[in-house]
């Protein structure tokens, strides 16, 4: 279906694009990559940078939206810092993290983990403070110590704000990854899509936005579309 539109909307407005290529030129670069090998390899590339940085960015994300809801200096000092940096632009950080890290891994790591930190703290932030106090004050009634109240009450009953948080997580994560790998040229997606552009070798630079496009609509329905079913059913959520 899609390559058909694809195929008329060529035929209508793109036989004297020099840029729009039809979707067979499209698919038989993609496959080229496919079968040499090359496509896997940066793809490994960038789902290995995006999976340390997005574990860290869990990581922290979690600890800060846990500081900022139980300690109110925490709060007044990072609540509006991370609102501000979420809502820049991953290739704003770019230059930051050049002059910082240099022209390398760390740099890129850097990008990506400013760029989906944010979400996952307010994420973590606003699920706690949701939960009703009603829950707390009946756990208390049963002699529930302030620790199995958190563990046991607070965190299972903030999973499904907080899944949500990971699933836009990722995708700035994934976002800002490709900033990254377009600014600094390593090797990976990002990398390919620059050295396609640069030599005019347009249907190879849309065969790797399609991979991205792919991959990102994969991770999202094998697992974060998945968590968030599983936790909605879990906790009775599941028809809202």
């Amino acid at each position: 279906m899609w390559i058909l539109v694809w195929q008329t909307a060529f035929e209508l407005f793109g036989r004297d694009s020099y840029t729009f290529k039809p979707p067979l030129d499209v698919l038989g670069a993609l496959w080229e990559e496919v079968r040499n090998g090359d496509m896997l390899w940066d793809l490994l590339a960038s789902l290995g940078r995006v999976a340390l940085c997005f574990s860290l960015a869990v990581l922290s994300g979690a600890l800060l939206g846990f500081l900022s809801l139980t300690n109110r200096w925490v709060e007044w000092l990072i609540g509006p810092l991370i609102l501000g940096v979420q809502s820049l632009p991953s290739i704003c950080w770019v230059p930051m993290a050049i002059i910082t890290f240099g022209l390398g891994e760390s740099a890129i790591l850097f990008v990506v983990l400013i760029g989906s930190v944010g979400s996952i703290t307010v994420a973590t932030r606003d699920g706690l403070r949701q939960v009703p106090t009603t829950y707390h004050r009946v756990a208390a009634t049963f002699g529930a110590s302030s620790r199995q109240r958190l563990f046991w009450v607070s965190i299972p009953a903030a999973l499904p704000v907080f899944v949500s948080g990971l699933k836009q997580g990722w995708s700035f994560a994934w976002r800002s990854l490709m900033a990254g790998e377009v600014m600094l040229k390593v090797a990976g997606l990002g990398h390919t899509l620059t050295i396609s552009r640069e030599n005019a070798d347009y249907p190879r630079m849309f065969a790797v936005m399609i991979v991205l496009v792919w991959v990102s609509v994969l991770v999202d329905r094998a697992i974060f579309s998945r968590l968030e079913q599983h936790v909605r059913a879990r906790w009775g959520l599941a028809g809202r």
